[in-house]
């Protein structure tokens, strides 16, 4: 997630006399540009490694704005977290289409996507802890329930990749192969995100990761 930058060519000399008298000019944030600062800085939050439960007092401080100001943006800390796995769905559905969309064999299509899962994860351990749910154990249970429906959808992907692999090698049973392999994969991706996530962020989800995914496929 990253947000705009804007540079000004030069400093009006308003602004420059009232920096001098110790009185910076606070820039107003463009539309949009505060509720993107609000979902970065709880991203940032939850990459503290053993961080607890995410309040939204902790967030007003870490951002040097009043509780009021989050809600003026987001209506509930529920809000923010959906915008995060928004943020997620996103990111990782547009990478799985890419991968989809190659004229690439079942297999391959489907160790690339549990290699762009696991190295998106890898990337952005604050998201690794709303992916597996940590980072919603206390919050509603909806959240909990997208970022499931969010893993069905990654097994219902795999299976698809798996299932033409499966057919091309002869397979009597092709989608129930595919299932089983699927479902192992989607729950090998989990583990090693848990496992990133409970070591406080030190055990990489990408260790032998090309490796383990021969073994699987």
């Amino acid at each position: 997630m990253q947000n705009d930058e804007t540079g000004a060519a030069s400093t009006p000399v308003s602004s420059m006399n009232l920096e001098a008298a110790g009185a910076p000019v606070r820039k107003r944030p463009k539309p949009g540009e505060r509720r993107v600062q609000i979902l970065q800085a709880l991203a940032s939050m939850l990459e503290q490694p053993g961080a607890e439960r995410v309040t939204t007092a902790a967030l007003a401080a870490r951002l040097a704005v009043s509780e009021a100001a989050l809600y003026r943006h987001f209506a509930s800390k529920a809000q923010m977290f959906e915008g995060l796995i928004d943020f997620i769905e996103q990111s990782v559905f547009t990478l799985v289409n890419q991968i989809t969309e190659r004229s690439e064999p079942g297999r391959e299509q489907a160790a690339r996507v549990v290699a762009m899962l696991v190295q998106f994860a890898e990337k952005n351990p604050g998201m690794t802890r709303v992916m597996v749910g940590d980072a919603l154990v206390y919050e509603n249970e909806r959240l909990q329930n997208r970022m499931n429906q969010f893993f069905d959808k990654i097994e219902a992907t795999l299976r698809q990749a798996l299932r033409g692999a499966a057919a091309d090698e002869g397979s009597a049973t092709p989608t129930v192969d595919a299932q089983v392999r699927a479902s192992a994969l989607t729950a090998f991706v989990a583990g090693r995100l848990q496992r990133f996530a409970r070591s406080g962020f030190r055990r990489a989800p990408s260790e032998h990761l090309d490796a383990a995914i021969a073994l699987m496929l």
